[in-house]
Order: C-alpha cells, then structure tokens, then sequence
C-alpha cells in the first residue's frame, strides 16, 4: 500500500493540452450558468408577459428535474467509467443535445400568450437542463481522476475559472447584445437562443477529449458496479454526504453561496431597468464583475498554494459579502458607483468558482483512501444537484421578491412603471439578501478540516 501511496507525493505535472482542453469545457458550463439565469426570468415577465412568481416557478421546476437526475447520472457515470475506462459517452451525448434544447427555450414568441408560452419555455428549458447536466456531472468529475496532487488541481481548476469568468463575461454581456441585434425582442431572443447554443455546445464537445486523458491517466481499476434500483441510487448519494464530513461541510457552504451569487445574478437586468434606468447596463455591470474576476483568478491561485484553499475560500466569502453588503445604498442613492461594489465583488468571485472546485477532488480523493475507489461520479452527482438547488432558488427568491413588491410583468413593448417598492426590492435582491446568504454559509465553511497533508499524506485519514 506504502509504495502505491508515493506516485501521490510527487506526481508529474498536468500536460499544457490536458489543462486547455479541460478549462474550455467552462465556456459551456459558464454559459449556461449566466444566460439562463440571467435572462430567462426576464424573457417570462418583461417578454412573454408571464406573472413574476409563475416566471420563478417555471425556473424552479427545471432545476428541481436537474436535482432529481443528477445523482442518477452521476452513479451511471462510474457505471460507464468502470465499464468503458471512460467518461466521455455521457459528455457527448450532453453536447450534442443541448444547443437545439437552447435555442427552443427562446424561440417562445409572445403571440402564443402567457400560458401557452410559460408551458413550451418550461418543456424545452427541461430538455437544456437533462442535456447540460449529461455533460456536468462527469464533466466535474474529472480532475480527481486527472490528477492526484494538491496543487495540480488548485492550477487546472484555476485554469478552468479563468475561461469560466471569461464566459460569464461573453455570454453575460453578449447575450443581451445579441437580443438587441436585430431591434425586435422576439427574433432577438431567438438568434441569441441560437448562437448562444451553437457556443455552449461547441465548448462541450472541445472537453469531451480531457475524459480521453483522464481515462489514460487514471483507467478503472475497480469493477462495474451492479444496476441498482433507483432508490439504491438516491441511497449511494446520502451514504457518500453521511460518511464524508469534509464533503458535506463543502457542499453545505457551496449550496449556500450559489443561492448568493443565484440572486445577484437573477436580480442583475432587473438592477440595469429599473435602479441604474438603462437596460443595456446590464453589460456594464457583467464587465465589472468579470473583468477583475479574470485577473484575480491566478491571485487566488497564489494565495491558496501558500495559506491554503480553505483559507483562501474564507477571505473571498468575507469580501463578497462585505461588497454585496454595500450595494444596499442604491436604494437611497444609486448611481455608477455600484459598479465599483460590482468589481469587488468580482474579485471575490473568482475565488468563490476556482477554490471549492479545486477542493472538492480533495475531497473525493481523500474519501478513495478511506472507502475505496469507484464513486468520483456519486460525489459529483450529488454536488451538482446541490449547485442546482443553489442557483434555481436564487431566481426563486428574486421572483418572490418582486411578487412581494408588486412588480409589474408586461409584453415585448409594452411600456410600464414600476412602484417604488418593487425598485426597493430588486436592490435587496441584489444586496442584503446575497450579503446574508454568504454569512451564513460561513458556518459550514469553518468545519471543513481537510488540509493538504491530509491529501497527500499516504493513509491520511481525518480523526
């Protein structure tokens, strides 16, 4: 056991072409990440004229299908790696499906009326969401089999958020671009829809090759679990969240924060309307968020390779909170200076996407040594789920806030004013509600007890 432990110490560097192809996967789940959450719920309201709660249940419904499957991919995912030595299969079939899924889900037009349009957007946001979690699940998966040391993943999860960020930046602020292209919001929408799929899927498929090289690096050396029934499925996942206290404390805290960072985003072209009064700033404030995030992702790099991830994970928590915490004065005073609040918190944010995901291979590494391999795609399952519940109650919270408020929907052109309170609430969704979201999931955070001597150390195990 000792000498199959020392490859662990001092293991050969990531390849250059395994890291590229790897971090490109990003622009896929980058961009759908911000699109969708950025725009659909206002495609239902301000498009579709869809009620504002329907509008955050329609998006809730979709993400409720993801955190049901998920897990279940993630299980068939080892199944296949266990089977085939890869992972790839799952990735394509992803790739393949979701740009035609995409574009469906804005190609909606208003004349079809609220009902009938929230039902087909919710059909084809389903079918987006099926594909795009086919590719996810095993898609992060992959850098506990690429590699096994602590720094290494630190440098291609560093990677991966730098092309992350950049398509936060391309797609948050190209999007809307896009929808304004043609100067009518229905065929707007749908070459944004179009494009925008086109650019997701091409992302995807770039990636599928770094499962090649992971299958080369790590093939399968455990055997092909049994198919089990679903409930054996859902069970794997619980038992994995029971026995690993480093990964629930991850999850706990990183469920937390996408809720946060789900209602900035969900709130963002609410704040461009109706607080700064121009709809295309919602562009500008994407380039103040990004922008600083794309030069502060190798910062924390730095920064965790000398004090640590869970460290590093700490401050940045600490200063998105203190910069969404600031934004709140908007409702007395806004003005451009929110988009210095903004690039502060971008700064944060780049540590909040590249540390987690630099530990949570830790974290299934370290559950290999105690309880064998074979269940990478378990643990991913369940993870993405929980990144899921995170950004589909952010668009939630954000909806019932502006239900509370007494937000008014309207169609493509339709001019409208918004009472004073439902301005006021779109600034609490963007500011204090995001602020103690990121407080409270510090309380997880300061549990988590995995250190790099835990991870490279051979038997290491936590008391």
């Amino acid at each position: 056991m000792s000498n199959e432990a020392r490859p662990e110490r001092a293991p050969s560097r990531l390849p250059a072409r395994t890291i590229v192809t790897y971090a490109i996967g990003s622009l896929g789940t980058g961009g759908y990440a911000t699109l969708p959450g950025l725009v659909l719920t206002y495609f239902l309201t301000d498009n579709l004229g869809v009620a504002a709660l329907a509008a955050g249940l329609i998006v809730t419904a979709a993400k409720i299908w993801d955190v049901i499957i998920d897990p279940l991919i993630g299980a068939a995912s080892d199944r296949q790696l266990a089977r085939t030595g890869s992972r790839r299969g799952f990735m394509l079939t992803g790739a393949l499906m979701l740009p035609a899924f995409f574009a469906l889900t804005f190609a909606v037009p208003p004349s079809w009326g609220p009902a009938a349009s929230a039902a087909c957007v919710l059909l084809a946001f389903l079918g987006t969401a099926t594909a795009f979690s086919l590719f996810q699940v095993p898609y992060v998966a992959l850098p506990a089999e690429l590699t096994k040391s602590y720094d290494e993943r630190t440098r291609l999860l560093g990677w991966r958020v730098v092309v992350l960020t950049a398509a936060i930046l391309l797609f948050g602020a190209g999007g809307p671009m896009l929808r304004r292209a043609t100067g009518d919001p229905v065929t707007g929408y749908l070459l944004m829809g179009i494009v925008a799929g086109v650019v997701l899927g091409i992302g995807m498929l770039i990636a599928t090759r770094a499962a090649r090289d992971a299958a080369a690096v790590s093939p399968a050396s455990a055997p092909a679990p049994a198919r089990v029934n679903l409930r054996e499925e859902y069970l794997s996942g619980f038992r994995a969240l029971r026995r690993s206290i480093p990964f629930r404390a991850l999850l706990s805290t990183f469920l937390l924060q996408a809720l946060a960072t789900g209602t900035m985003l969900a709130g963002a072209q609410y704040v461009a309307r109706w607080v700064l009064g121009d709809e295309a700033a919602v562009e500008i404030l994407f380039i103040a968020l990004v922008g600083p995030a794309l030069i502060a992702t190798p910062g924390w790099t730095a920064v965790a390779n000398r004090i640590g991830k869970e460290r590093a994970f700490f401050a940045a928590s600490i200063l998105f909170l203190l910069a969404s915490l600031s934004i709140v004065i908007a409702i007395w005073t806004p003005g451009a200076w929110l988009y210095a609040s903004v690039a502060v918190a971008g700064v944060a944010y780049a540590g909040l996407q590249s540390l987690p995901m630099a530990m949570l291979p830790d974290v299934i590494s370290h559950d290999e040594r105690t309880s064998g391999p074979g269940q990478a795609g378990t643990f991913t399952g369940i993870w993405t789920a929980g990144e899921t519940i995170g950004f589909a109650l952010g668009a939630t919270a954000v909806s019932l806030m502006l239900a509370a408020t007494g937000y008014i929907s309207s169609v493509a052109g339709a001019q409208t004013t918004q009472p004073d309170a439902a301005v006021m609430g779109i600034v609490v969704s963007f500011s204090i509600l995001p602020a103690a979201l990121m407080a409270l999931s510090l309380i997880p955070l300061s549990r988590y007890r995995l250190r790099r001597s835990d991870i490279e150390a051979p038997h290491a195990a936590l008391p």
